[in-house]
């Protein structure tokens, strides 16, 4: 090869280098770098969706759900925190109503006051007789007679429809002789006293004068005139459940 057929061939070659493109061609299309960049970006693009949809999506589900469960479980510990403050409350109402019934049941006697009824009215009989001058008259308990030898329930409705087959009654017969102001003082006594009672069918008449001894034949009066005075003492008591159960049927009104 000569010199000029070099110089030819730089020619040619010159040529060669201009026909050949800079940039790959693929099915017609030239990747010149400005592509290619869109290239890489859309496929960086399709990676971070296919990472999305494939890894996160799963793995933000999982986290949405245990939120979800988190949420729930703390409100049922609100829930409990609640129950048991309600707990609580309804536990200090029900002490309450227990203590309020006690009190309520103390306002009404028992088979041991009612065992020391008598003594208990006899002592408030005699308490008027500690300013009783010398051949005044003196409180006396004349009559202390109970109608039934056990407590009745009361079902007639007398004390209200409410109490029927709650409550039952023992009645007493009761006469005593004093003074007015003695009487007076005596039934005050018996009202303060710790049982609930009821007085009914209250009755005063004058009493006759009393001799001073067997052998005066013209009795005198000294100082205020006596008086007798009768009632009915009611006492009334609470029934047991055992009691009211029984006593429902009888209670229950007639249609």
């Amino acid at each position: 090869m000569t010199l000029s057929d070099d110089l030819n061939f730089a020619e040619h070659g010159g040529e060669f280098d201009q026909a050949t493109p800079a940039s790959p061609v693929i099915f017609g299309i030239t990747f010149t770098p400005k592509i290619i960049g869109i290239l890489v970006g859309v496929i960086g693009l399709a990676g971070a969706g296919y990472m999305f949809l494939n890894l996160l999506m799963p793995t933000w589900e999982i986290y949405q759900q245990q939120q979800a469960k988190s949420s729930e479980l703390q409100a049922q510990i609100q829930q409990k925190k609640a129950n048991i403050k309600q707990i609580d409350k309804v536990k200090d109402e029900l002490a309450q109503a227990k203590q309020e019934k006690v009190q309520v049941l103390a306002l009404f006697a028992n088979e041991k006051t009612l065992d020391t009824l008598l003594l208990d009215l006899n002592r408030l009989v005699e308490s008027g007789n500690t300013q009783t001058s010398l051949g005044g008259v003196r409180a006396k308990l004349k009559k202390f007679v109970p109608v039934s030898q056990k407590p009745e329930p009361i079902i007639d409705g007398s004390l209200g429809l409410l109490v029927n087959g709650k409550l039952q009654r023992s009645i007493i017969n009761v006469d005593i002789t004093g003074t007015y102001e003695q009487t007076q003082s005596i039934i005050r006594n018996i009202e303060r006293l710790q049982p609930l009672l009821i007085i009914k069918d209250y009755q005063v008449t004058v009493a006759p004068v009393e001799s001073r001894s067997p052998l005066d034949k013209t009795p005198m009066q000294v100082g205020p005139a006596a008086i007798n005075t009768s009632f009915q003492l009611q006492v009334l008591m609470p029934l047991s459940a055992e009691e009211i159960a029984a006593a429902a049927p009888k209670a229950a009104p007639t249609k």
